[in-house]
């Protein structure tokens, strides 16, 4: 395993404003049209493209480009931005067919997918930024989604039903 000295050539360049704005925006290309699993991936996929950085730089620019790690349902994790999040998981109606059942108590709704899939529909309700929903837990095939205050199970699996435009019923 290359150390991120190794591929940054040495002494990193200084950064500018100009420079920085430059290698987000290369970031975020390299992000967008790669499936980057490290960012030493990130940064030899960098250094190709003329751009040498240091991994605490990069891990602050990421950071600031709100990059996540995002588990795939292949397995394994890469990075991804929110603003391609759409483009890289399935359209919301798309993966209403992988919802079974959908069901809520007096605390929580709880949504049951295909095996595999519980983690892109709890991204897809996270991404979604509804009001109603305080947040998700998802396991490999089980979704617990709790209301935010002042809002009623029964609201939220409404709107999660609309959502993802299951016909699926309590």
């Amino acid at each position: 395993m290359r150390s991120m000295r190794e591929f940054t050539g040495g002494t990193p360049k200084p950064a500018s404003a100009n420079g920085k704005q430059a290698r987000q925006e290369a970031i975020r290309k390299v992000i967008r049209k790669s499936h980057v699993a490290t960012q030493e991936e990130l940064g030899a996929l960098l250094e190709e493209e003329g751009i040498s950085v240091t991994q605490a730089t990069l891990s602050r620019d990421l950071q600031q480009l709100g990059a996540l790690r995002v588990s795939r349902p292949d397995g394994g994790t890469i990075y991804e931005l929110e603003a391609t999040n759409a483009a890289a998981t399935p359209v919301r109606s798309d993966l209403g067919s992988q919802i079974l059942h959908l069901a809520e108590n007096d605390s929580l709704v709880v949504l049951r997918t295909r095996p595999g899939m519980a983690s892109a529909v709890a991204l897809a309700i996270d991404t979604a930024r509804l009001p109603e929903c305080l947040g998700t837990l998802a396991g490999d095939d089980t979704i617990f989604a709790t209301p935010a205050r002042g809002s009623t199970t029964r609201k939220l699996a409404q709107i999660l039903r609309h959502l993802f435009e299951t016909g699926d019923s309590p």
